[in-house]
């Protein structure tokens, strides 16, 4: 299987590319941009394109947000002309207004900004016009590198001991950025093999927690993976933000049918956030040993 995912510097192009290496059975292309013409899709002929999401929209400029959705339909007019699958990654915050209950895939987003909005109109194209097509809603990715990582800014942070802003009234579902690659290549398997189940899909990791019991937690846990190695380090501190006064507002996306159709199971935040803080820490252990060891 041969796929090609644009926007090289993404937290989940990154994910893919180490996911790949592991496996025989998957080649990746990766394009620098955010776009790919028809000429270039002929030429690359891969399976399927991936688009990376925008993480945030609701947090970014307008214009930003309208060009990855104008990027999103020339992908699309490529994929129709070469008849390649596109797998099309959004954000939960499309959900604008969120839903007292876990949100079904049925339900299509109908945000008031009017830059969501625009986003809402590519994947109404999407629907329309390819029939291969994959339109995965996300919740907030993390990972320790690239564009959109969230959890890295976390840290460096935490480390410079700056205070780190977290709202405590949103409720949504952090997700891996490695889990969701590793279930993109799994689902994408099956559909080349002829799954035929093609459509729109939750994807988001499990446990329903606010921004700023993420953060704190990132934090409690950061500060005991560097104690347990013996460093003392004094970390900034998690300030709670409140946007709404009234009530929590929740955006948990019901990811019950990407586990009946291709067996996907969501991997818990918890774990997924200690793996990568290990990782982190093992990086700057190794990093200040190097230093140590130029010094001497």
């Amino acid at each position: 299987m041969k796929l090609l995912i644009l926007d090289a510097g993404h937290c989940l192009s990154l994910a893919l590319a180490r996911e790949v290496s592991r496996r025989t059975d998957t080649e990746l292309v990766i394009e620098q941009g955010t776009s790919i013409s028809a000429s270039r899709l002929e030429t690359i002929a891969p399976d399927a394109v991936i688009i990376p999401p925008l993480a945030r929209p609701l947090e970014m400029a307008p214009a930003e947000v309208t060009a990855h959705a104008d990027a999103v339909d020339a992908c699309l007019d490529a994929c129709i002309s070469q008849d390649v699958a596109l797998i099309w990654c959004v954000s939960d915050q499309l959900y604008e207004d969120g839903l007292d209950v876990p949100i079904d895939e049925h339900v299509v987003p109908a945000p008031r900004d009017e830059s969501l909005r625009r986003l809402v109109q590519a994947g109404d194209r999407i629907r329309a016009e390819l029939q291969r097509h994959l339109i995965v809603r996300l919740g907030p990715l993390f990972a320790l590198e690239g564009s959109h990582a969230w959890l890295n800014d976390i840290i460096d942070s935490l480390v410079a001991q700056e205070a780190v802003r977290a709202a405590e009234d949103v409720i949504f579902c952090p997700t891996s950025a490695d889990a969701v690659a590793m279930a993109l290549i799994g689902m994408l398997q099956q559909q080349i093999g002829g799954a035929n189940a093609w459509g729109a899909y939750h994807l988001a990791g499990t446990e329903p927690v606010s921004a700023f019991t993420f953060t704190s937690m990132i934090r409690t846990q950061l500060l005991t993976h560097l104690e347990g190695r013996g460093e003392q380090i004094v970390l900034g501190e998690v300030q709670p933000l409140k946007h709404h006064h009234d009530a929590k507002l929740r955006r948990v996306l019901n990811c019950r049918r990407v586990l009946d159709v291709f067996g996907v199971h969501q991997k818990p935040w918890r774990l997924e956030a200690g793996r990568m803080l290990d990782a982190w820490c093992l990086t700057r252990e190794n990093d200040r040993a190097d230093d140590t060891g130029a010094s001497a």
